[in-house]
């Protein structure tokens, strides 16, 4: 398995470098005919990187195991150039539907391109947001199994109560970041109000996983948002973050439960 691994985190390495290669020729590309050559190589690069992924996907749940790390490197390297091939599709399909006012000249309005920058930076930290609440969620699937008769380290019980706080902390802001960016395309906050939140947003992005991380919840507060539900939005109390709701996954309850001595345990 060691070889497996190795020889696919290899092939992981060269299909970045060659993925950022081709990304790099496309950007720079003025011909037509070279940049739909260079999208269909992109295609097919990243869905190579996809397949890898979810191999080491696989890998990463598996208690054979133990060192992770450069999995998980590389899980994230991968998804990083995923994000690149999104954001860069839809620029291409943009363009595809509006071939001869690019070839119009045109002049961009600085105001409408900031607002344009603000909505693009939304959703790369709420894709950020996602990312780590995807690693979050690998790392509870390998906690919670382990097999019977075998007692549960409190540690891990630890760990796991704290990816559960982790996940409803960044459900919460991704909540909060959605209605932002409803009441900012409605008309409702400018860019005066929003761009203040984007240090302590990027800051939470960056440091909520530390050792001596201090959450701020009023992030938001001087925007006023609306309720999430006058946007069809199912809002996330931070209240929550003191315990798991009714009809949320209990595995980390359970898990703390058997440590304790006071319940069963699960079975892999």
């Amino acid at each position: 398995l060691p070889a497996e691994i190795e020889k696919v985190l290899k092939k992981v390495s060269e299909g970045v470098e060659l993925f950022q290669s081709i990304f790099e020729k496309l950007a720079t590309a003025t011909n037509p005919a070279q940049r739909e050559k260079y999208e269909g190589d992109l295609k097919k690069e990243i869905k190579k990187l996809q397949r890898f992924r979810d191999q080491i996907r696989t890998w990463l749940a598996s208690n054979e195991i133990k060192d992770k790390r450069a999995l998980e490197e590389n899980r994230r390297l991968i998804e990083q150039q995923m994000e690149r091939f999104k954001a860069a599709e839809k620029e291409l399909k943009t363009k595809a539907f509006s071939k001869e006012g690019l070839n119009l000249p045109h002049k961009i309005d600085p105001l409408e391109a900031e607002k344009d920058a603000f909505v693009h930076w939304v959703n790369k930290v709420k894709d950020e947001l996602i990312i780590q609440m995807d690693a979050f969620e690998t790392e509870q699937e390998q906690l919670a199994v382990r097999r019977k008769g075998k007692s549960v380290d409190p540690s891990k019980a630890v760990r796991l109560g704290e990816l559960e706080k982790s996940l409803e902390r960044h459900k919460w802001h991704l909540t909060q970041l959605e209605i932002v960016l409803r009441m900012f395309e409605n008309g409702k906050l400018t860019l005066d109000t929003v761009n203040p939140i984007k240090d302590d947003v990027q800051n939470y992005i960056d440091t909520n996983q530390d050792p001596d991380f201090m959450d701020d919840d009023a992030i938001y507060d001087d925007l006023e948002l609306e309720d999430a539900e006058i946007f069809g939005i199912a809002g996330m109390d931070r209240d929550d973050d003191d315990g798991p709701a009714e009809g949320k996954t209990q595995t980390a309850e359970v898990i703390i439960a058997d440590a304790d001595g006071s319940g069963g345990g699960l079975a892999a």
